[in-house]
């Protein structure tokens, strides 16, 4: 099944940005737009299953993006609006917003919502469990087990793991895991990413059971059980 497509209309480029690597790390397909008329274009070619749509974008505000982007097909929408704007959360919701989220916002608030919204509207989107070889992982639980035995992870391993399970084979850079585990926008040393590999194949180690994370000279990391 494909990932879950979300276009992100959002002018504010470190905000869209940070959204968009985060949504990238949960699995999700994401499309970004910086404003009101191009957003509604992005909409009308690439079809996405979710909206993040701000209220107040340039070009056109969002309650006529809302309007347009739903005029031809029914489409989730979670809009963002600023703290203690009450007025445009309910002009939002009348206009179709299926949600809103008020900023700041916390990221795990935002995908948090963005999940549920999806298993309202389109359940069989969202997967809840990932498994590879003999390996489950559970996102709403936060329970990882391998052959039947719990795997102690911390939260930096958890999503490590949930990246890597949803793309199994494919070879990911130390950049590109740092992209999208730690954030666009997070400075970090590209080679934490090698400590926490480390950590995350130290727990999954069992007896007799193959090392699943592939090291690849010079290219980065893969979750490969013919490894």
């Amino acid at each position: 099944m494909a990932a879950p497509l979300i276009c992100v209309i959002e002018d504010e480029s470190v905000i869209a940005s940070a959204v968009a690597a985060r949504l990238r790390a949960e699995g999700f397909d994401v499309e970004v737009a910086e404003d009101g008329p191009s957003g509604v274009r992005l909409c009308d070619r690439v079809r996405p299953d979710l909206v993040v749509l701000d209220v107040m974008l340039p070009g056109m505000d969002g309650l006529e993006v809302c309007k347009r982007v739903q005029r031809d097909r029914p489409v989730p929408v979670l809009m963002l609006t600023a703290r203690g704007e009450e007025s445009d959360k309910i002009r939002g919701l009348d206009t179709g917003a299926d949600d809103y989220v008020t900023k700041p916002f916390v990221m795990t608030e935002l995908s948090a919502r963005i999940r549920a919204l999806l298993r309202r509207t389109r359940p069989e989107l969202v997967e809840e469990r990932l498994e590879y070889g003999d390996i489950i992982l559970d996102r709403g639980s936060r329970r990882v087990t391998r052959q039947g035995r719990n795997v102690h992870l911390g939260p930096t391993e958890f999503r490590l793991l949930d990246f890597l399970m949803q793309r199994p084979g494919r070879v990911f850079s130390r950049e590109r895991l740092l992209d999208a585990v730690w954030g666009a926008n997070t400075y970090v040393e590209v080679r934490t990413v090698d400590v926490h590999v480390g950590r995350l194949r130290k727990a999954l180690r069992r007896p007799g059971a193959p090392d699943l994370i592939r090291t690849v000279r010079s290219a980065g990391y893969a979750l490969d059980e013919h490894s």
